[in-house]
């Protein structure tokens, strides 16, 4: 109601100065008829105008506003790859046997194009994230969680991620295996049953956290070379990888 009034004050206010500029035009100049002529044109032009102001205006505001929040998005997903991803995507390929299909075509390098993304991209959905842990390789990885926590809690808060839907499921799924884990004792303890149910729970954010790995590098590549520069010398799926730059 606030703001249906300020609007309305705002609004009576400049049709009260329109009425006051046009009586002073008639009083100084005496040409009602000018004036009558003018308010015809300007009604004639008024829907082109509304075009321009709501159809064009509003959507280059709304384009510039969209890259702004992709911008602020894609920082937050920097920093989860900095603390959190790029190390739990690292343990979690060292499991996956077949892994060596991903390695090969994540070879990832500074002349890529959008079209070796997407095919990279189209290989990573044929593949089967499927990788088995046992305990001691989910301990390391619930160290890793239950050492990032408060990054995690802090990522989930984030209002800036409620329009990116694919990386709020990856941040459910990796929340979720750190619950599941936290929830449990020693792990050297547990069934293989149990076992077997967390590395279910690893390789489903694994497969999320690889996509999101190369869509991020993807959006690097065209934004920020020395970022991406760093990302590639880190490459989880890349055993060779060294942040070292070599001569």
């Amino acid at each position: 109601m606030v703001r249906v009034g300020w609007k309305l004050l705002l609004g009576t206010g400049l049709v009260l100065i329109s009425v006051a500029v046009f009586g002073l035009h008639i009083l100084l100049f005496h040409d009602a008829h000018w004036l009558e002529k003018y308010l015809v044109f300007y009604l004639g032009f008024l829907p082109v105008e509304v075009i321009v102001v709501t159809l064009i205006l509003d959507r280059l505001i709304e384009m510039r506003e969209r890259q702004e929040r992709m911008e602020k998005m894609n920082m937050v997903i920097g920093l989860f790859f900095s603390e959190i991803g790029t190390s739990l995507l690292r343990m979690m390929v060292i499991e996956d046997r077949s892994a060596s299909e991903l390695r090969n075509c994540l070879q990832i390098t500074g002349q890529c194009k959008p079209d070796d993304f997407n095919r990279i991209r189209q290989t990573m959905k044929g593949h089967e994230f499927r990788a088995e842990f046992d305990a001691g390789e989910l301990t390391a990885i619930k160290e890793l969680l239950s050492s990032k926590r408060p990054t995690l809690v802090r990522l989930l808060e984030n209002p800036v991620l409620l329009e990116h839907e694919v990386f709020t499921n990856l941040l459910r799924a990796v929340f979720h295996l750190a619950e599941e884990l936290d929830y449990r004792g020693p792990l050297d303890q547990l069934p293989d049953s149990d076992i077997a149910h967390l590395s279910r729970d690893t390789s489903r954010a694994y497969e999320l956290l690889a996509l999101q790995w190369l869509d991020y590098i993807q959006y690097l590549e065209g934004h920020y070379p020395y970022l991406f520069s760093l990302a590639l010398r880190t490459n989880p799926f890349d055993e060779k990888a060294s942040p070292v730059v070599a001569e």
